[in-house]
């Protein structure tokens, strides 16, 4: 597939330097690489025994792809994704179309299964140098002279020349270089699934968001049509846990969403393994480093998914983190210029998925007024995001 984006960077500025990541997702990964294309003596430790994600799609838009592939992370092979023609909001009784977004002007989305992106970003990390180091798991961090020294749970340490913490939002990391406080429950509650779809089948080449009061569900196609993402969430009350792999019924999972219908119940009547997980509400970190550990992705910025940027957010992180690395006089100037360039944007990022939550699922007369409702209502929903999704955090234009 041809590069979306064409440029031109130095890569060799960081020769020498021994940095470890805390953290094998994608923002720890393509960190890694990032850091490995500037000179960088990279390894990272991951807790999981094998490199694989929780079976999910996510959506990669401009902003996040730019990167991926200044990173030369599908030189050699094919992204393996769908792309998006756009967005439809739908109302969930009868499917009805309510409106429709194009893509966005800086370029398209692309849906990615997880596991393939991550697979992608793996042999791209192991091409330029980036060694891993599989089923460890890190208990602690802690600091003496500005040095960072992780201890893991069979009791060895290791005191790093440069560690990037990017083990996510319950991770060891971030509450030992951030005070920001305890989560609070959203009120809303998500399913994910992944179901085989019949590649022949007719498959919107779209994301489509079904509305309802209190519920919505988003499906989009993966893998060339091949498989259905489908997350529904609905608001409930009371719920504390906070996991991704808690398995749920999808019988239950049918009963709370009956009422839906169009696409999403022959969806929904095809769902035989689901998760589902409470959505919590965690505050952008205070500080985002600490003598020689810094914070990357979700281990930073926690978000909401109601904007699809969790992982693009994480991947913009790795490049202004390895380019400030690379660029500044110490590591320590490095770590400021990188939070003082990427707090504001994670900041208003995560404010705009919290409020988008409850667009979706508004309790509002514009269902009842009729077809011209429907559209005022599709219009209220779909403020302008470019400033989102035709972001450069590489500080150069595409071609």
């Amino acid at each position: 597939m041809p590069r979306l984006f064409c440029f031109d960077w130095d890569f060799m500025k960081l020769n020498g330097h021994e940095i470890t990541v805390l953290g094998g997702g994608i923002g720890g990964v393509s960190a890694a690489i990032a850091l490995a294309r500037h000179g960088a003596r990279v390894t990272v430790i991951e807790q999981a025994p094998d490199l694989t994600e929780v079976g999910a799609g996510l959506q990669i838009s401009a902003n996040g792809l730019r990167i991926l592939e200044m990173l030369d992370v599908f030189a050699n092979r094919d992204m393996n994704a769908f792309r998006s023609a756009g967005t439809e909001l739908r109302d969930y009784r009868s499917g009805k179309l309510i409106f429709s977004l194009p893509e966005p002007r800086a370029g398209p989305t692309w849906y990615f299964h997880r596991a393939d992106l991550l697979s992608a970003l793996v042999d791209a990390a192991v091409s330029v140098g980036v060694r891993f180091k599989l089923g460890i798991k890190a208990a602690s961090l802690s600091f003496d002279d500005d040095r960072a020294t992780v201890r893991f749970s069979d009791g060895k340490e290791l005191t790093a020349q440069c560690l990037v913490v990017a083990d996510g939002v319950r991770g060891a990391g971030r509450p030992a270089i951030s005070n920001s406080g305890p989560a609070r429950f959203s009120g809303q509650v998500a399913w994910r699934a992944v179901l085989p779809w019949d590649a022949d089948q007719t498959t919107p080449p779209c994301a489509q968001v079904t509305m309802a009061p209190g519920r919505h569900t988003v499906t989009y196609p993966l893998r060339g049509g091949k498989l259905m993402n489908l997350v529904a969430v609905e608001e409930r009350t009371g719920w504390s846990k906070e996991s991704w792999r808690d398995q749920g019924d999808p019988g239950a999972l049918r009963r709370r969403f009956n009422d839906f219908g169009g696409d999403v119940q022959d969806i929904l009547k095809r769902v035989d393994t689901v998760h589902v997980w409470g959505l919590h509400l965690h505050p952008v970190a205070e500080n985002w480093h600490r003598g020689s550990a810094v914070l990357l992705g979700d281990a930073a910025h926690p978000t909401l998914p109601f904007m699809a940027q969790g992982a693009c957010l994480a991947i913009e992180d790795a490049w202004v983190l390895a380019d400030c690395l690379a660029n500044a006089q110490d590591m320590a100037h490095a770590f400021a210029a990188y939070e003082a360039k990427r707090k504001p944007r994670a900041q208003r990022v995560v404010a705009t998925a919290t409020a988008n939550a409850w667009r979706f699922h508004a309790k509002s007369p514009f269902r009842e007024i009729g077809q011209l409702g429907l559209r005022l209502a599709g219009r209220w929903l779909a403020p302008n995001f470019e400033w989102i999704y035709g972001y450069d955090a590489t500080g150069q234009s595409a071609t």
